[in-house]
């Protein structure tokens, strides 16, 4: 999936840090149902992605039934983590 796409879907930006913090509830809203409904793996991780990066994600263990997707996720929390220190 495509970053900008995901954020003009669901957000009508691709400016995240520019909305109000009602438009960004309304988002992570959208992108939350989509993540609950979405079957296919790697669009459930970018949307699950796309809830880490505005704050809003399950936890990994609780989001991913598939041992290796969790593991993924948490490394990906984890280089985030790691990223953000740096600034």
């Amino acid at each position: 999936m495509d970053l900008d796409a995901i954020s003009h879907h669901f957000f009508g930006t691709t400016e995240i840090d520019t909305l109000s913090p009602e438009a960004l509830e309304a988002g992570r809203d959208r992108v939350s149902l989509a993540f609950g409904t979405e079957r296919e793996s790697g669009r459930r991780f970018a949307l699950w992605a796309v809830l880490r990066a505005t704050g809003d994600a399950p936890d990994p263990v609780r989001a991913f039934k598939d041992p290796r997707e969790q593991r993924a996720a948490q490394m990906y929390a984890s280089a985030i983590g790691m990223a953000g220190a740096d600034d």
